[in-house]
């Protein structure tokens, strides 16, 4: 995700810098940003890992994180030349495996769990664009959001003693990022990275208070990395 990052700042930067320089001037979609009211839809790529905070001295459980997909649509407000409002539903896939090392496991399988989820997104969010120079415009973006998790098992009645690691099925999050309009001559493209990070506490706790799974656990928070590529 930091190739990606990097790879999505030098494009950004050549496209603004050949923007800035050419001696062409002729703007794409102009009049598009003074609609009150634009709809579009993005599709991406995610990671996704876990913060723990714990109430003991222990050994930190593990996140391995793998790559996933987000693709959800999106309403945007227009409020003035700098400032709009945005609502963006979306589905994301995520996949993390858990790696625990109380030294009470004794078989190979036990400490480790997949965590499959797939949250239904629904951020809202204010964005903050600059003036738009030429084809293009940088922008910053943050706000809040509620993550709806499918795969919870937060209801599921089998705790990590019968191999089910449970999540809470709501998740109250605030997201951050920046991105870059380019005005292209029949849509609007725009990539973006975006942070969200979770402030409600996941963790469902096993039945066992001492389960070396959840007991030493005080805290379970998702942060995950979003690059998004946005077509209106």
């Amino acid at each position: 995700m930091r190739t990606t990052f990097l790879i999505l700042v030098c494009l950004t930067g050549s496209f603004a810098t050949a923007q800035l320089f050419t001696k062409e001037r002729l703007k794409n979609r102009e009049n598009f940003d003074k609609q009150i009211l634009t709809f579009g839809f993005y599709m991406g790529l995610n990671t996704y890992d876990y913060k723990f905070d714990y109430n003991e001295i222990v050994d930190e459980i593990q996140t391995e994180t793998t790559v996933g997909f987000n693709v959800g649509v999106l309403s945007d407000l227009r409020i003035n030349e700098y400032l709009n409002l945005r609502f963006e539903p979306g589905v994301a896939f995520v996949q993390r495996n858990l790696m625990f090392t109380d030294p009470s496991f004794t078989a190979p399988e036990q400490p480790i769990r997949e965590v499959s989820s797939t949250y239904i997104q629904l951020p809202l969010l204010l964005k903050v664009s600059t003036k738009r120079l030429n084809n293009w415009k940088p922008f910053v973006i943050g706000g809040a959001s509620y993550s709806h998790n499918l795969s919870s098992n937060e209801d599921n009645p089998d705790d990590n003693s019968a191999g089910q690691f449970r999540q809470t099925t709501g998740v109250f999050n605030y997201e951050m990022g920046l991105g870059v309009d380019i005005y292209l001559p029949y849509f609007k493209f725009t990539p973006s990275i975006r942070g969200v990070f979770a402030i409600s506490d996941e963790l469902v706790r096993d039945e066992n208070p001492d389960s070396p799974y959840t007991g030493s656990v005080d805290s379970m928070l998702s942060r995950g990395v979003f690059l998004n590529f946005t077509f209106q």
